[in-house]
């Protein structure tokens, strides 16, 4: 990876941490944002699953811990990493619907975990709009976007 790519890479993080950030919900469990937005423009543009993986888990593992929900930043790491991975893997509806899957059904699980059962059932609903906004939200970016003929990775 060259300097070039890894400086696009980290103000894309950072841009999806801001945006993240200011634009949030907070719920029982934890936050819902629009983090997810930025995750699958970025499988529709980037060349690289590892690069959107990264994305996707470095912008949501920062954004926990800003956001004051340490306890989720590793999690969060790892449950939008792959996220990331399965929305490029087929940058379509049915890419991101496992993508989406991965999100909800990891969240599920750890949720169960530190909250039990009931916190796990009151994270789907939101975790699942927090993934149908992002993908509408995305598709709106990309559209608006792509007459720019903007130079991704």
């Amino acid at each position: 990876m060259n300097v070039k790519k890894l400086t696009f890479l980290s103000i894309y993080t950072a841009l999806l941490v801001v945006f993240a950030y200011f634009l949030k919900i907070p719920t029982p469990t934890g936050v819902v944002t629009l983090l997810d937005a930025g995750i699958f423009l970025a499988a529709l543009n980037f060349s690289n699953p590892i690069y959107v993986a990264g994305v996707a888990g470095g912008s949501a593992f920062i954004f926990d811990l800003l956001s004051g929900y340490p306890q989720w930043m590793f999690f969060s790491l790892i449950i939008h990493g792959l996220q990331g991975y399965f929305a490029y893997k087929k940058p379509t509806w049915l890419g991101f619907s496992l993508a989406t899957i991965v999100m909800v059904v990891g969240y599920f699980i750890v949720t169960f975990f530190m909250y039990g059962m009931a916190g796990a059932i009151e994270g789907i609903v939101p975790n699942l709009l927090q993934n149908i906004v992002g993908i509408v939200v995305a598709l709106l970016i990309n559209k608006l976007v792509e007459g720019l003929k903007l130079k991704w990775i």
